[in-house]
């Protein structure tokens, strides 16, 4: 049954209501200026020189990624000593040949770490402002927070079949599925097909994802769907009357200041992208193209993958999420849609929120993690969960299938990072004094 009426705005509509007004964009360009002007003072002023000249590590820092959290300097320190040891023991084991991680809380960033180098041909040690290609974490950065949008504004209901809002969706058992269906991922879709090879352009793939038809009742079982958020990034298309990037653009990443989140990211990133597989289908290293195959088919802009984005980027991503869909003073999402959108659904299904996971005790949120918490991972080796009992976010971005897929030790850095890291901030935090003071330590590379 459904709960509420699907609205379908006109694309005057949504321009009128969300366009950008110059005062925002003047805001946030000036936090950018200051920002950039403190980072730089920090990482090359007086205080920075005075410890390279006595030779001191740099400890943990949060400048080159945004604000310093307000925590004591014996938590950055062991947070930063918990990520490094991580990290770079997943670099001397062959899990990655480069990750960069940062560790945070609604209010700013407790440690960032870069280990390895982007490739064997590229000495380049990542930082805040690599490039990584997202692979499932679009999912969730882009096109579940775009669909939390349209519900928070009516245009989407939850409950209302997918077909309401597209039609072209004609496929024997279609009209049962409806949105909250796709986003846990319980719409009777079979995880995948081949479209790469099942297709030569964007649109004879499309028609195929079109004719796909669930293969189970909706509602009865988990399955992970690719297929079922390319519907998704169709429908947000179809309803906004918008591309999916741009309205991703307009809607999340516009607002928020991430201005290095996108689909098809231009040459000029190239030199700081971290490559991935040595692709045996395109016959060429990847380097800034999408690596999913069913991806690149779609031109590249798909609701299941292909954006990329910086550790900048999605920090704030990450403190927007924990502050409730707010940052800066800008509204991004509504809170209420927010926290519906990031609690378990139906538990005899499985764990899933919609769009998002939540910890099981056997995937990537470890074992320390509240039941709260909630996040996602992404097949290239990248990794975003949010804890908003602990207020605490850990990020991962590495490209573990550079020059393979077949590296396989993703999966113990990640649990092995979230239970490192959320095990430093409680045994700081209870053993710290009423006298201690924030962190103000440098640079968080060695």
């Amino acid at each position: 049954m459904n709960r509420t009426s699907p609205h379908l705005p006109t694309r005057a509509t949504w321009a009128r209501q969300f366009a950008p007004t110059s005062k925002l964009h003047g805001r946030r360009g000036l936090s950018g200026a200051l920002l950039a002007g403190l980072a730089l003072f920090v990482t090359t002023g007086p205080l920075a020189c005075a410890r390279r000249a006595v030779g001191a590590e740099p400890g943990p820092s949060a400048t080159a990624a945004g604000p310093r959290a307000k925590v004591a300097t014996r938590t950055a320190q062991a947070v930063y000593d918990s990520v490094k040891r991580v990290l770079d023991a997943g670099v001397a084991s062959g899990a990655f040949p480069g990750a960069w991680a940062a560790v945070g809380t609604p209010d700013g960033v407790v440690a960032v770490y870069g280990a390895g180098q982007l490739d064997s041909a590229d000495a380049t040690r990542p930082d805040a402002n690599t490039v990584w290609d997202l692979a499932s974490l679009t999912k969730v950065i882009g096109t579940t927070s775009a669909v939390a949008r349209l519900v928070a504004d009516g245009a989407v209901a939850l409950d209302t079949p997918v077909v309401r809002y597209l039609p072209q969706w004609t496929a024997r058992g279609a009209e049962r599925v409806t949105v909250r269906h796709l986003l846990t991922h319980s719409s009777g879709l079979p995880a995948w097909r081949a479209l790469y090879k099942e297709a030569a352009t964007r649109e004879e793939a499309l028609t195929q994802v079109f004719a796909t038809a669930p293969d189970t009742l909706p509602g009865l079982r988990f399955v992970y769907s690719d297929l079922g958020f390319i519907l998704l990034g169709q429908l947000v298309e179809r309803v906004s009357g918008t591309t999916l990037a741009d309205f991703e653009a307009r809607q999340i990443f516009g607002p928020l200041g991430m201005r290095e989140t996108r689909f098809l990211p231009p040459s000029t990133w190239l030199a700081r992208t971290a490559p991935t597989e040595r692709d045996p289908w395109r016959q060429r290293h990847l380097r800034g193209e999408v690596h999913d195959e069913n991806a690149h088919r779609l031109g590249g802009v798909s609701g299941h993958a292909g954006l990329f984005s910086t550790g900048r980027d999605l920090v704030r991503f990450a403190r927007m999420y924990l502050n409730h869909g707010r940052l800066d003073g800008v509204r991004v999402l509504d809170s209420a849609t927010l926290a519906t959108f990031t609690r378990v659904q139906d538990s005899s299904v499985s764990r899933r929120a919609l769009g998002w996971e939540t910890p099981t005790g056997g995937n990537s949120a470890g074992r320390r993690l509240s039941a709260r918490a909630f996040g996602h991972t992404g097949f290239t080796g990248t990794s975003l969960w949010m804890d908003p009992e602990q207020q605490l976010f850990v990020l991962l971005l590495t490209n573990r299938v550079n020059p393979t897929r077949e590296s396989r030790g993703i999966g113990t850095v990640r649990t092995a990072l979230a239970d490192a890291v959320s095990q430093a901030m409680a045994s700081a935090s209870t053993s710290l004094s009423p006298s201690s003071t924030p962190s103000s330590a440098g640079t968080g590379r060695r």
